[in-house]
């Protein structure tokens, strides 16, 4: 079963998306903050982190930034799911190393199956 963890401060956001995946078959954990996406990476390797941008406490930007140093994540897709659209934004998403970055209003489906084909 893969592992993925969701990122995001929007509790609506979160049980959607935590529905969806595990009716797909994932193994969900949830995270309000990056300092929590870090807390599971100690003791266990996702196959896929889906990444708000603006959370509390540690952003999904510098998150990325610290998962990028582990050596044990380098196959673990990061995917930001963001409000922000600025391409700057994108770009630098990117250029810190997000295997995606999608804007917020998105599709579950379209989501889950980018997941899909990334994973595969």
């Amino acid at each position: 079963m893969k592992k993925i963890i969701i990122a995001d401060d929007e509790h609506k956001i979160l049980m959607s998306l935590e529905y969806s995946f595990k009716k797909n078959g994932y193994d969900v954990y949830i995270a309000r903050d990056g300092t929590e996406v870090l807390d599971f990476v100690k003791n266990m390797i996702p196959d896929v982190i889906l990444l708000d941008i603006m959370m509390p406490n540690l952003d999904g930007f510098s998150t990325l930034e610290i998962i990028k140093q582990n050596e044990a994540l380098k196959n673990t897709k990061v995917i930001f799911l963001s409000a922000k659209n600025n391409p700057k934004d994108i770009e630098k998403g990117l250029e810190i190393g997000a295997d995606a970055y999608i804007t917020k209003p998105y599709s579950i489906k379209k989501l889950i199956q980018q997941i899909e084909e990334m994973t595969a």
